[in-house]
């Protein structure tokens, strides 16, 4: 009986001494959670969260991004006072035409995307053409990229310093020089022989004559495609 008492009293002292581990441990767990796990808690909840609103911020932008329209490509120079503007776009959707920065007409995209501003008028020389798209008056998209085209239609300016016309050749004198002077960046040309034109609007071009009367044709192009031709006849007597 001795012995059980002892025993008794022993494994009661030992459940005392766990109960009250088992006390301190909890504690030192809550304490640890309350000064760590709290704040990493609300710290991973505050991520989720901004998380969640930048990807809804993200997803508003996108739902309000509104692509440019695309402009197809015009040649750099045209003697006509009007064009045809076309591009692509979203399909169904309103695009506004600007000319020197002015609105000049609108129209709408097809279902393949595709839009044509016919008989677009022209301002003498330089002109930048951009467009946008235009959706309930308020929302724009960014302008397309901007093409220029230079309109005008007036011959270049050509004439001949050598020879003069009705000029007479003789003996030695069967290869003469054909000189005279246009706008830079103009293509001349002689009898049909493209000619080597300088910065400055000089060229020279040197041809053969034949006996009698030689018909001598000078051409000056600019980029527009206006044209001014020179005739003139010289006569070569061996």
């Amino acid at each position: 009986m001795i012995a059980k008492s002892r025993l008794s009293r022993n494994y009661e002292r030992q459940s005392k001494k766990n109960f009250i581990l088992s006390i301190l441990g909890i504690i030192i767990v809550l304490v640890l959670l309350i000064k760590f796990g709290i704040p990493m808690i609300v710290n991973f909840s505050l991520f989720i969260s901004n998380f969640r609103e930048n990807q809804s911020t993200s997803e508003k932008k996108s739902e309000e991004f509104i692509s440019a329209p695309v402009l197809d490509p015009l040649p750099n120079a045209t003697n006509s006072a009007k064009t045809v503007i076309t591009g692509i776009a979203s399909s169904n959707q309103t695009v506004n035409l600007y000319i020197n920065n002015e609105l000049f007409d609108k129209t709408d995209s097809e279902d393949d995307g595709k839009f044509t501003f016919e008989d677009v008028t022209l301002d003498d020389g330089n002109n930048t053409i951009k467009a946008r798209v235009v959706i309930d008056n308020s929302k724009k998209s960014d302008f397309s990229d901007e093409i220029n085209i230079v309109y005008k239609n007036k011959a270049p300016n050509l004439t001949i310093d050598s020879p003069t016309d009705g000029q007479t050749f003789s003996k030695t004198e069967n290869q003469i020089q054909i000189r005279g002077k246009t706008d830079p960046a103009v293509k001349v040309t002689v009898n049909d022989f493209w000619v080597i034109v300088d910065e400055n609007g000089n060229f020279s071009y040197e041809i053969s004559l034949k006996e009698g009367d030689n018909q001598i044709k000078v051409s000056a192009t600019d980029e527009a495609g206006n044209n001014k031709t020179t005739e003139l006849k010289v006569k070569y007597s061996p």
